[in-house]
């Protein structure tokens, strides 16, 4: 399982395998779909009868005349209707004497005080309008319409005209309109309603501490107090639950009591449930091994193709590992073939690498071999008697050393930059003052070497910046010809402190310019120590200014003189 092949092609089996099971079972949805379709146009139906039979309850005190209400639903709807009261006795029942025995699980109960836990809506009892007072209330409604055609009429389940839309309290649509004043009067018949009402609400406020009551005369005007959507603001959740109980209470008198409903088939019988028939199992069972054996190949192949350039680049990694930098993969194109470049990159930056590295050793070796050879060389002939000890040996001797140390020291400052260990410590300096130093400290009688500053103050380690900007000052005027000039000029451009170090010597090359800071490079290719240094000093200077957070950069033309600038940051 480790193998990046084996656990593509399982997975890829695992997501064709997935796949012919959805398609499946979509087929099997898209040939059960009638079938759902014709199911839930059944659910509607039982809705329909049922929703029916709670509006008779509603609207009726008792179930003694359900009969017509029953059979024209049982014949509308095909099916079998039968009502029981609670304890099982059977109220009405469409089935004939061969109808087998009714399910023992009633399919809804009938019960318009408790539809989802609400009354419904159309259960209004004493509160039902009487016909003259429908067409006096029809009458202010269509005058308000006529006066104001904006203004949409609805039916209540009482019987009274409403405003459609219009929140109890509110009336400004009809302003100007007096028909719609007259609307709002609230009837004799909910006069006498709303006191019945209040007698059932009192009583239960009776139970309760405190001494909330409903006020003591029934409403003037609907939109003082709407039963329809009656809400006891400002009150304990008691008082609006007795409110609740009042009204039902109220009710119960009118409306129909609780019965069991039970909808079948005409037959009799409960509709069975329909599923998709086990018909052709074996043949789908065969396509979809064949889909899998299908997929399986394609995925195989896929993982090859995949794994293909992952193996060559382990190969490679391999043997790069090794010492090999001539490694290189092939990765083709998308995302593997991304990896393959990054890896080609890599191998050639390496080999790079250790083509500087060996370089870099020659390069140290060449650098030793000359002071170690002029030492060991004197040494060794006043040992045999052919050159006397004097101070001018003894000052060349020296002088040697002290290229040895200087040259000890470069490496050793290079040593901590590339380790990250390069220490500096800063203090708040006045730059000016380090380019004076440096100035004062570099002076030749053959070149005239000057500054050009402005006071500019930032926080920085002052021997490091005179140590870099020492650098580039000695390396100017070793390659400026007697009679020219070395400028030295600080100046603050937005918030940064600049330096620049500008000769009048013999530049540098354009193919040169990249590789200035790179270790013992020289442009002297003779690497004549008297016509170069080290080829250490401008690659240290690039890694002190970079601790400083700081860049340097160079622009020459050759034959006419180079310019080196320092760029730190002030804050």
């Amino acid at each position: 399982m480790n193998s990046l092949l084996v656990r593509f092609f399982l997975f890829s089996l695992v997501i064709a395998g997935c796949s012919i099971a959805v398609t499946a079972w979509l087929a099997s949805q898209a040939t059960t779909g009638a079938i759902r379709q014709e199911q839930g146009e059944a659910f509607e139906t039982d809705v329909q009868i049922y929703d029916a039979l709670v509006g008779y309850a509603a609207s009726h005190g008792d179930w003694g005349q359900v009969r017509s209400t029953v059979d024209e639903l049982a014949r509308r709807y095909d099916r079998r209707v039968a009502l029981t009261d609670q304890n099982g006795r059977k109220l009405v029942d469409t089935g004939d004497q061969n109808a087998p025995q009714l399910p023992v699980t009633p399919k809804a109960l009938i019960d318009p005080l408790n539809v989802n836990g609400e009354i419904d809506p159309r259960a209004v009892g004493p509160f039902l309008l009487k016909d003259d007072e429908k067409r006096k209330l029809r009458s202010y409604a269509d005058q308000l319409v006529r006066c104001n055609d904006r203004v949409e009429i609805v039916e209540t389940p009482n019987g009274r005209p409403r405003i459609k839309g219009l929140e109890p309290g509110r009336h400004s649509v009809w302003d100007s309109c007096a028909s719609g004043e007259y609307l709002q009067t609230v009837t004799a018949t909910e006069t006498a309603g709303y006191r019945e009402l209040q007698g059932y609400f009192v009583a239960c406020l009776a139970t309760l501490p405190g001494n909330a009551m409903l006020p003591a005369k029934a409403p003037g005007r609907v939109d003082e107090l709407d039963w329809d959507v009656l809400v006891v603001q400002g009150t304990t959740p008691d008082v609006v639950r007795c409110m609740d109980e009042a009204r039902r209470d109220m009710l119960r008198t009118h409306v129909a009591p609780p019965a069991q409903l039970f909808l079948t088939a005409r037959a009799g019988d409960s509709p069975q449930q329909i599923d998709l028939s086990t018909t052709g199992a074996t043949r789908i069972t065969l396509v979809a091994l064949g889909i899998l054996a299908l997929a399986g190949f394609a995925s195989w192949v896929t993982a090859t193709q995949l794994v293909r350039p992952i193996r060559a680049l382990t190969a490679a990694t391999k043997r790069t590992a090794e010492g090999d930098r001539t490694a290189r993969v092939d990765g083709g194109a998308g995302e593997i073939g991304q990896l393959a470049k990054s890896f080609n990159s890599m191998s050639e930056k390496l080999a790079e690498t250790e083509r500087q590295r060996q370089a870099m050793v020659s390069d140290v070796a060449h650098e030793l071999r000359t002071p170690l050879g002029n030492i060991t060389g004197w040494l060794e002939a006043t040992q045999d008697g052919l050159a006397e000890p004097d101070p001018h040996l003894i000052g060349m001797l020296l002088e040697e050393s002290l290229l040895l140390q200087r040259l000890v020291d470069d490496l050793h400052d290079l040593a901590q930059a590339d380790a990250g260990t390069l220490r500096l410590h800063p203090e708040p300096i006045a730059l000016d003052d380090v380019v004076d130093q440096v100035v004062n400290a570099q002076q030749n009688r053959e070149i005239l070497l000057r500054a050009e500053t402005t006071p500019v103050h930032l926080s920085a380690d002052p021997v490091r910046l005179r140590q870099a900007l020492g650098n580039l000052v000695a390396n100017a005027v070793r390659y400026t010809p007697p009679g020219g000039e070395v400028v030295v000029r600080l100046f603050q451009w937005q918030d940064r402190a600049i330096l620049e170090v500008a000769d009048t010597g013999t530049g540098i090359a354009p193919e040169d310019v990249p590789h200035v800071f790179d270790r013992f490079w020289r442009a002297d290719k003779s690497r004549s120590r008297r016509t170069g240094g080290s080829g250490l000093g401008l690659a240290i200077t690039r890694h002190l200014v970079e601790a400083h957070g700081g860049t340097v950069s160079v622009t020459s033309t050759l034959g006419e003189g180079s310019t080196f600038r320092i760029s730190l940051p002030l804050a």
